[in-house]
């Protein structure tokens, strides 16, 4: 029985088949001369060269900011509300579909940058989002174990109805 391919083809989507990475362009600002610059510096001389090998597809931009603060920015595309068939190469040059993030960085050492500098490229244009106390993992299944409760336990009236040993 010969077997027959799928003539449909699939819906392209962030994630399957390739990945397109969110960050376009990381801006690095620093000082020569101010001491909040001195990691940035560091971080400019021994860990950039193989943090841009590890990320091909990322600009990278280096300016010197004198008497100011050092700074990254990421420069991400912008989500767009539009259907993925309207999509164009040429809109992820636009101004106008970028999103753009700014982190100070003053006073922090060459591996807290790099690990910085690693965020911001791994992450996306979306806003930061706090997560609420409470049950943090939401499913629709209930544990095995079911829902504690404080009747059961060690001193507690129901601990001795339970398994025995």
């Amino acid at each position: 029985m010969p077997v027959k391919a799928l003539t449909t083809t699939s819906v392209a989507r962030n994630g399957v088949g390739a990945f397109i990475l969110q960050c376009k362009r990381l801006d690095f600002h620093y000082c020569d001369w101010a001491g909040s610059s001195k990691g940035m510096n560091q971080f400019l001389t021994h860990h950039l060269p193989a943090f841009t090998a590890l990320s091909p597809t990322t600009e990278i931009h280096i300016s010197p900011r004198p008497r100011a603060h050092p700074v990254i920015r990421a420069h991400y595309i912008a989500p767009t509300p539009s259907s993925p068939s309207t999509f164009s190469p040429q809109s992820l040059s636009a101004s106008a579909n970028t999103v753009v993030k700014a982190v100070c960085v003053r006073n922090l050492s060459k591996e807290q940058l790099l690990r910085k500098a690693e965020l911001l490229r791994d992450g996306n244009a979306a806003k930061n989002r706090r997560v609420k106390g409470g049950r943090v993992v939401r499913s629709e299944n209930e544990g095995v174990r079911g829902v504690w409760s404080p009747m059961h336990g060690v001193g507690s009236p129901l601990a001795g109805m339970g398994r025995k040993g």
